[in-house]
């Protein structure tokens, strides 16, 4: 799979992430709710999980986007500084 497909296929997941979460947040996205001694719900995924996935697909995009256009990935250097 090439970084494009990649990148498109993740932006479409993006996209239904945050229509999910915009459901989630409206009035009609009741996650569960319960009368007496019966209970319901209405979808397995949490809003928080909904948004570390979000994140998630964000930087992927970002970092492939990148990719495509000629930067290197990020490296991530320690420094440790020493009083001699």
């Amino acid at each position: 799979m090439s970084r494009k497909e990649k990148i498109e296929r993740n932006k479409e997941r993006l996209r239904m992430y945050l229509e999910k979460e915009a459901y989630m947040l409206s009035k009609d996205g009741i996650q569960s709710y319960g009368m007496g001694t019966r209970n319901a719900a209405r979808y397995d995924l949490d809003l928080a999980e909904i948004r570390k996935a979000i994140e998630k697909l964000e930087k992927e995009i970002e970092e492939l986007e990148g990719l495509e256009e000629g930067k290197k990935p990020r490296k991530i250097v320690g420094v440790v500084i020493r009083d001699w």
